[in-house]
């Protein structure tokens, strides 16, 4: 036989195939990536956006009670910052109005605060903002 002639007349497909399956598999690794560092931010900012949340309620909790104790809104106190481990950085800005109002029925007059907490976390890209509204008397 001649091992001359067999390998000219051989034709393959193998190199081809191999860069297509290399470029495929290449696509799908960037894909993930992709995928996973959105998921990554998307993680982020949900965590920012709970705490935010709840620098907004707490703002709302100590405006209440500085409302309340003094029975007027001149003594609530803004903005609040927090140095506790997960609300550090974080900040809420509190603004109070009241209104004396009848209720029930009753002659006497009932003073009701407004109170609006604006919690604020992170910065730039990763900063998140929720607004708690709570209404005491």
């Amino acid at each position: 036989m001649c091992p001359d002639r067999c390998f000219h007349s051989q034709r393959g497909a193998g190199l081809p195939v191999a860069l297509f399956i290399i470029t495929v598999l290449a696509l799908l690794v960037v894909g993930m990536a992709q995928l996973q560092e959105s998921s990554g931010r998307s993680v982020s900012l949900q965590i920012q956006s709970q705490r935010a949340f709840f620098a907004a309620e707490s703002g709302a909790q100590v405006g209440v009670a500085q409302a309340l104790a003094a029975g007027a809104c001149g003594a609530v106190t803004s903005p609040k910052t927090f140095s506790t481990g997960g609300l550090s950085s974080c900040r809420a800005q509190v603004s109070c109005s009241s209104v004396s109002a009848d209720i029930e029925g009753n002659s006497a007059l009932e003073t009701v605060f407004s109170i609006t907490s604006v919690g604020q976390c992170g910065s730039g890209f990763d900063q998140a903002e929720r607004v708690v509204e709570v209404r005491v008397r």
